[in-house]
């Protein structure tokens, strides 16, 4: 269909009050859609305005409104009122010239178990991306000259195409099953997958029995971080960087240097976020359990693995290393050792530069007069990279209720209670960031670690000794580092009498480091050359007598 722009220009103007008029093509979806729809307005003419949404000051605007049971042909009108980002309203965009591009994110209607029916994206591979996700519609850019009350026809035409399934090989191997427990929590069939690097005579050993290492991470569509071929010429600097590290771990892998395990990625992306955290919450469901009991035993055994705790290890960084403790701590003695780096917020007294008990405000510090902002997160030279309330007014455009896909929408919904309509009742209103104190409370009892573990050591201590470990940089982007002493002061206070068992784990701290410090890895060593032997003594010490701890080693 070809595009109509209308332009009535009313003379000199600081503001517009433009309007978007917006429809979307039969040939595109044949039946009404419920979702939230989103038009980018960019300053980067080239290229599509749907990839040039980020964090900070180098993101273009969004405007976002609902839509439901939108009929093909049927007008969306986007007016000076609608919501957005960073400029809070259609109306405050100035005059000029933007590339403009609209996104349906599509919901899927859900009946829970729990009784409550809502609309949610449903992640379909590509790991919660509102730009990205098959079966979304899109339009195709568009320049337009945008003055007062210019209006603006937009027509999606275009349907986000499915993302092909990754081919096994020799050593990566995909596996995809329907959890039980999560169906049922959803109403609706609902998967869990894994990749899982095999080592080196894999097939050829039937006999053979091996460790895991699980290691927890974003969405990932594939194992990217290991190259069976040669980096090629034409790469950039930063590619070949990353190829040479991927094709470095392959080579060590197949060469005997490294002991003989299997790595396991988890997917378990949910409606609110591209991973589950890997614990059971009242807004995603049992993932905690679902992973524990279906998922990984299922692995274990079409894998050989050992399959007892001591032969299970855990790491990740960032999300994951989050993931990696707290799965180490909800179930103690399903795993033998747990290496966290750069975890997010274990501790919410410094939930990044919030203390959710004290503050009364996520997104000011206020005195009798001042009000300082409070920040997301810092760029190496100490610049701001964004603000709390900056980052969360982003998220709340591209959708509402806990529905952008997005950081802390995430963190609402796994910390958090459900609200009376089954959507996350969150920590701080959107709005204006005052925080409920009712839903830090529920924060508290359920998903900061160290009060989980401050409250219950004396049953948690004995299964625990010698498992938790922990690399933060100093300089964390996000601040992360503040909520890591936390933990460490606890962990270390065990030591004392009348406190213990002594955890007898390690932290590590990165001198200046940003987000994600793994530890003091030497140059040219890759994470896993470095850290799978680590892996393997320690799976060693954990093991009880008479186990197999040298056949898998070399």
């Amino acid at each position: 269909m070809r595009f109509v722009i209308l332009l009535a220009l009313l003379g000199a103007s600081l503001c517009t009050a433009a309007e978007f008029q917006i429809s979307f093509a039969p040939a595109a979806r044949a039946t009404p859609a419920d979702g939230r729809l989103i038009v980018v307005v960019s300053k980067q003419l080239e290229g599509e305005p749907r990839f040039q949404v980020g964090w900070g000051l180098e993101t273009q605007q969004i405007f976002g409104m609902d839509v439901n049971a939108w009929k093909p042909g049927d007008v969306s009108h986007m007016d000076g009122v609608t919501d957005g980002s960073p400029l809070h309203h259609l109306r405050d965009l100035p005059p000029g010239t933007y590339s403009v591009q609209a996104v349906l994110n599509v919901y899927e209607t859900f009946h829970r178990a729990d009784g409550k029916t809502i609309k949610l994206h449903m992640d379909e591979g590509e790991g919660q991306q509102w730009n990205r996700s098959p079966g979304n519609l899109y339009s195709k850019p568009q320049r337009v000259e945008i003055a007062a009350d210019s209006n603006v026809a937009i027509n999606l035409t275009e349907v986000i195409s499915p993302i092909p399934a990754p081919a096994d090989t020799k050593y990566i191997r995909h596996v995809s099953i329907e959890s039980k427990l999560l169906t049922k929590f959803w109403g609706r069939p609902m998967r869990l997958g894994a990749i899982v690097l095999v080592p080196q005579g894999f097939d050829d050993h039937q006999e053979q029995h091996y460790p895991v290492a699980f290691l927890q991470s974003h969405f990932s569509g594939d194992f990217f971080r290991f190259r069976e071929t040669p980096p090629a010429s034409e790469m950039t600097a930063r590619e070949r960087r990353s190829a040479d590290s991927a094709y470095q771990f392959y080579q060590d892998w197949t060469s005997g240097r490294l002991p003989r395990m299997l790595i396991v990625v988890t997917q378990h992306a949910t409606p609110y976020y591209d991973d589950s955290y890997g614990v059971n919450t009242a807004n995603t469901g049992p993932y905690g359990d679902a992973l524990t009991q279906e998922l990984y035993p299922y692995v274990e055994h079409q894998f050989r693995a050992i399959g007892e705790p001591w032969a299970r290890v855990l790491f990740g960084g960032s999300t994951g290393g989050w993931m990696t403790l707290a799965q180490q701590i909800f179930y103690p003695e399903y795993f033998g050792g747990a290496w966290g780096f750069c975890p997010d917020p274990v501790d919410f007294h410094a939930f990044q530069s919030i203390n959710v008990y004290a503050d009364k405000n996520a997104y000011f510090d206020e005195g009798p007069f001042a009000k300082l902002p409070k920040l997301l997160g810092r760029l190496p030279n100490d610049r701001i990279l964004d603000t709390m309330q900056a980052f969360s007014a982003q998220e709340n455009v591209l959708g509402t209720r806990g529905r952008s896909g997005g950081q802390m929408d995430a963190f609402h919904a796994t910390f958090g209670p459900a609200d009376a309509e089954g959507y996350p009742a969150k920590l701080w209103d959107a709005a204006n960031g005052v925080i409920d104190p009712e839903v830090a409370k529920y924060w508290r009892e359920h998903y900061d670690l160290t009060a989980y573990l401050e409250r219950d050591w004396e049953r948690l201590g004995p299964r625990l000794v010698g498992k938790i470990h922990v690399t933060m940089g100093t300089k964390d982007t996000f601040y992360l580092d503040a909520a890591t002493h936390k933990l460490e002061d606890f962990l270390e206070s065990t030591k004392l009498p009348g406190k213990g068992p002594y955890y007898g784990g390690s932290f590590e701290f990165g001198n200046n480091e940003p987000h994600c410090y793994v530890g003091k890895i030497p140059p040219g060593v890759s994470m896993f050359a470095f850290y799978l032997p680590i892996f393997a003594e320690h799976m060693r010490t954990m093991a009880p007598k008479g186990a197999d701890v040298e056949s898998w080693r070399h």
